[in-house]
């Protein structure tokens, strides 16, 4: 059962996420909450697996509070960002606080709900039309390095030829055919990537590549 804290600071429309989400037989809204300072109350005493996350709010925004959840002791939940502001500065500044997806609240319900699932799973998920554009900003965003970067130390070979394909936006069913390898093997590979990385999830492995000097802006 996923555990799902709503935050959103407009009730009609938090009262709708949390219906939608605790109809689903795999879900269980486990809170609700109006800003992020109440959110981070209620994430300490009822650790969800992900929170739906709305980005702008009073007393405390989505950016920050997800900033807080990620700087938590364990378990730290995932987080899925919401906004009605397809905004590359927000997108760039949530992804940068530790939010492993970004949505935008036009989606379609049955998104919604998918995309709680993918982001619980340890899977990233984000909206179609910024995709291209994180990677670029996150190329362009701080001084190359070395591939050779002692985060990257540990990782064979084949991971990192995984890792680059992940870095370029490639589903892993895209990576499986590049690779000429099953789907479950790149899923394998991508789970030791994460793990000897020390990161949470896929978007975080997206920087990291770039961030590296794996893989170079226009690559």
């Amino acid at each position: 059962m996923i555990k799902v804290l709503v935050v959103d600071d407009q009730a009609m429309v938090r009262a709708g996420f949390a219906a939608l989400l605790d109809a689903q037989p795999d879900m269980e809204v486990i809170g609700e909450a109006d800003n992020g300072a109440r959110a981070i109350e209620i994430a300490h005493a009822r650790h969800p697996d992900v929170v739906v996350m709305d980005v702008r709010m009073p007393v405390l925004n989505g950016i920050d509070t997800t900033r807080h959840l990620m700087n938590q002791p364990a378990p730290v939940p995932r987080v899925l960002m919401l906004t009605t502001f397809d905004i590359d500065d927000y997108v760039y500044a949530a992804i940068r606080a530790g939010a492993s997806g970004f949505l935008l609240k036009d989606a379609l319900p049955a998104d919604l709900v998918s995309a709680v699932r993918v982001v619980a799973d340890g899977e990233a998920l984000l909206a179609p039309t910024v995709t291209r554009r994180l990677i670029e900003h996150f190329a362009r965003s701080a001084p190359p390095r070395q591939a050779t970067a002692p985060q990257l130390a540990a990782l064979t070979q084949r991971e990192r030829e995984v890792l680059v394909h992940v870095a370029q936006g490639l589903s892993n069913n895209e990576i499986a055919d590049a690779l000429f390898i099953s789907e479950q093997t790149v899923k394998s590979h991508v789970s030791r990537i994460i793990g000897k990385l020390g990161i949470r999830d896929r978007v975080q492995a997206v920087i990291a590549a770039y961030e590296s000097g794996l893989v170079a802006p226009g690559a």
